[in-house]
């Protein structure tokens, strides 16, 4: 490869032409006709020939070193293919791509339409043979698509898919996200594997996929009783990864226009208009939750992100993440920033940039934890099993349908009833709202103001308890 400091390595200029020219290493002579390796790149332009040049150079720096691997694997007796199939493969597309072509097979150059194309691909082979006039075989190959397309596993492709092609995506989410997020992506690798095999990603055809869809079709609906079936949402975000890991793989390999055989297989669910989770009522969490012995002897995390979650609406998840410079409780009027970050993605975009006022007894539970909550930072999964089960033992659930999420749909629910405005509510609880943006949606002191008409009460002892345990401590 070029090096910054020598823009113009392995090129040499003749007769205002640009040419590609390199020393093959001593060792690998043997594979070569010759000490250099050469090719006209077909252009005067300086620019597009130092393009074309790294192009080359990153394919033969590539290929090269598998080839020194594996002549050192040969020496210790491992018998081997010198030219494995990928590395060839990629070196014919940069050689065509040099010579101004895109790689095409053997099979696509034989269409009677490709006549004139085929001619001056032939044209480029001469122009590139040696200065005897024999014809160079990887050029050859290059040009006129004798090289096979290498037979990548389904497996190896999700590899590729995880680790090359999606990279920037993954950029702002957390570990504990991006963990998640991997372990999805190879469920669907392994659902599809027990469907289909670990087939080549370039052999799965449209029956593949239908075979893949009616396969998820009686995982939704089993014939056997006994069979707990999944859920259509279930099968649409496993069977749309390998429509999302087929497409864009191919985009990558620069193979835009090949056909995605998953394309039009969907599973729709019925809409519902109905709560997954009821709220928890004004009565229960003033006479359950908001008593001292309710949630006494729990950690501290556990109780003062419960009193949080009752006053703010909002998601577990933002709560536990808070950082120390999201709780602000120095301002004027005392609150948490719901801040859009490059270590973490929120739900939806309109979870972020949220400024909620603290009122009431999540004032008094964020006084005591303003450096937020650092034992369960990024471990939302392990704060929901330990809260829902801490309040399961205790019979803290108004009944058998309601979770920790329940106090998001009570605030808003009391928002509501209190005539609290469409677009505040919308933006407390970081919903989308459909009308233009215009202004901020009003101050922090308008805001605590609003809040205020839904505060609950609680004892004033409420934490009386907690602070003799840190008094104690």
């Amino acid at each position: 490869m070029a090096k910054s400091d020598d823009r113009d390595r392995y090129l040499l200029e003749r007769n205002g032409w640009y040419h590609y020219q390199r020393s093959v290493p001593l060792k690998l002579r043997g594979f070569y006709d010759g000490p250099l390796v050469r090719c006209s790149l077909q252009t005067q332009s300086l620019e597009r020939a130092r393009e074309q040049r790294d192009a080359l150079a990153k394919a033969d720096d590539e290929y090269w070193l598998s080839l020194k691997q594996k002549l050192r694997l040969e020496a210790a007796g491992h018998a081997l293919d010198i030219e494995p199939a990928t590395k060839r493969y990629e070196l014919a597309k940069a050689r065509a791509l040099s010579a101004g072509f895109r790689y095409k097979p053997l099979h696509e150059l034989a269409d009677p339409s490709l006549i004139e194309e085929l001619v001056r691909r032939s044209l480029a082979v001469g122009e590139q043979s040696t200065a005897d006039g024999r014809v160079v075989p990887e050029v050859a190959d290059a040009m006129l698509g004798g090289v096979e397309e290498p037979k990548v596993p389904v497996s190896e492709a999700m590899k590729i898919y995880q680790t090359k092609i999606v990279v920037g995506e993954l950029t702002n989410k957390s570990p504990a996200q991006k963990k998640l997020w991997k372990a999805t992506k190879d469920r669907s690798l392994a659902y599809f594997i027990a469907c289909k095999g670990d087939i080549a990603i370039t052999d799965i055809s449209r029956e593949d996929a239908q075979d893949y869809f009616e396969w998820w079709n009686e995982q939704i609906s089993p014939d056997d009783p006994i069979t707990k079936p999944k859920s259509p949402k279930t099968a649409a975000r496993h069977f749309g990864d390998m429509r999302d890991l087929h497409s864009k793989y191919f985009d990558y390999m620069g193979d835009e226009n090949r056909e995605n055989p998953f394309r039009k297989l969907n599973f729709k669910t019925r809409k519902t208009k109905r709560r997954k989770y009821p709220p928890f009522s004004n009565q229960w969490v003033r006479e359950k939750i908001l008593v001292r012995e309710a949630l006494e002897d729990l950690t501290e995390e556990l109780q003062l992100v419960t009193y949080i979650l009752i006053e703010t609406g909002c998601r577990h998840g933002e709560i536990i993440n808070l950082r120390p410079e999201d709780i602000r409780l120095d301002a004027k009027v005392p609150h948490i920033r719901i801040a859009e970050r490059d270590d973490r993605v929120f739900k939806t975009d309109d979870a972020t940039l949220r400024e909620i006022p603290l009122v009431g007894v999540a004032l008094e539970a964020a006084k005591r934890a303003p450096q937020g909550f650092p034992k369960y930072h990024d471990r939302t999964n392990s704060f929901s099993a330990a809260l829902g089960a801490a309040f399961d033992r205790r019979g803290l659930f108004e009944t058998s349908r309601h979770v920790i999420y329940s106090f998001r749909h009570s605030f808003e629910d009391r928002m509501k009833e209190a005539g609290i405005d469409f677009e505040l509510r919308c933006l407390l609880m970081g919903h989308d709202n459909k009308r233009p943006e215009y202004g901020t949606g009003g101050s922090l002191e308008y805001r605590r103001n609003e809040l205020m008409k839904i505060v609950h009460p609680y004892p004033d002892d409420l934490f009386a308890p907690f602070d003799a345990r840190r008094i104690a401590a």
